[in-house]
């Protein structure tokens, strides 16, 4: 199959970007990556500059996998990752639009690669437990309703690809937050640091200069495994009590 490219370029952080059209042939098996792959080995042939975008384990894992796909973080199929989306999902002839991410908390470092570390910096502010839980068997000895587990696990899904910021009119990072926020909460493990921990992490959040949250639900459609919406709820009962508590652990959190 052949298909039209219009691919963002940008050359570093400081320089305006463009798009810029090019020309794939693909075969349907192929992933995405794969296909953006063959066309860098043609720019390279010819001497031209490659087309730089993230890109790590190519198996839905890591997140790294940034990029917009005709106006949809990931592409044009739900629950799946660039890296796992394949030609198949274009027909022979489309005009394929590939943009990074766009937010002001994701800087745009070159073409499709953007600046991601204010995630990790949120993590760092609090998304861990300091409380000594023993070994793996010590930690699974403590008995933990199952709706708890099973919610602790779906929020651990989340994969920190920015899709959700992406996909925010607001570009809020609220959803990324709460999965952090929420897997740790309900668990025991996680219960000591619960209130700091909200009112740390949210603080960094919107130090970042991620937007607010105004239910639009984007983030939730575009997660390429579904995190869901109820988890921002989750956070904001637990950033709220901790705002307003006057418990020893809350008073000595928070940001800074």
């Amino acid at each position: 199959m052949k298909l039209k490219l219009k691919v963002w370029r940008q050359s570093d952080a400081h320089t305006p970007g463009r798009m810029v059209d090019y020309t794939a042939e693909a075969q349907p098996d192929m992933s995405f990556l794969e296909m953006l792959d063959v066309v860098n080995e043609g720019l390279i042939q010819k001497g031209q500059e490659p087309i730089a975008f993230d890109h790590d384990c190519r198996e839905g894992i890591c997140g790294s996998c940034s990029m917009v796909i005709n106006g949809r973080p990931h592409g044009p199929r739900d629950r799946t990752t660039t890296c796992q989306l394949h030609m198949r999902s274009f027909k022979d002839g489309d005009t394929v639009v590939i943009e990074p991410w766009r937010s002001s908390a994701f800087p745009i470092q070159k073409d499709l690669v953007c600046d991601r570390s204010s995630f990790d910096r949120i993590i760092a502010s609090g998304g861990f437990i300091s409380a000594p839980t023993g070994s793996a068997p010590d930690a699974n000895a403590l008995p933990i309703r199952k709706s708890d587990a099973d919610r602790a696990f779906d929020a651990a899904a989340c994969i920190g690809c920015g899709a959700c910021v992406a996909a925010c009119p607001n570009a809020s990072a609220m959803l990324f937050v709460s999965a952090k926020i929420s897997h740790l909460g309900k668990l025991p493990q996680g219960q000591p640091e619960r209130y700091s921990r909200a009112l740390s992490m949210v603080e960094q959040m919107d130090a970042e200069g991620f937007g607010s949250c105004t239910n639009h639900g984007e983030c939730e459609a575009a997660c390429p495994k579904g995190i869901s919406v109820e988890n921002i709820a989750q956070m904001n009962r637990d950033f709220l009590k901790a705002s307003v508590s006057h418990r020893p652990e809350v008073a000595t959190g928070g940001a800074g």
